[in-house]
């Protein structure tokens, strides 16, 4: 499935999109969607990983 599958099948904004191609934050609505859709839990969509020396 290419990006603009993906977007479109989801119905994803490009901004939406770009945000997950750069590893930044999206919304819970976005992850619950894409488990959904792929029909997979949220643990095989996301990683967490901690970053040193970063404040919250």
């Amino acid at each position: 499935m290419s990006r603009t599958e993906y977007r479109e099948a989801l119905g994803l904004s490009t901004a939406t999109l770009a945000k997950l191609g750069k590893d930044q934050y999206v919304s819970m609505e976005v992850l619950e969607k894409t488990c959904r859709h792929f029909n997979v839990p949220l643990h095989e969509v996301v990683v967490f990983e901690l970053e040193e020396n970063k404040e919250i």
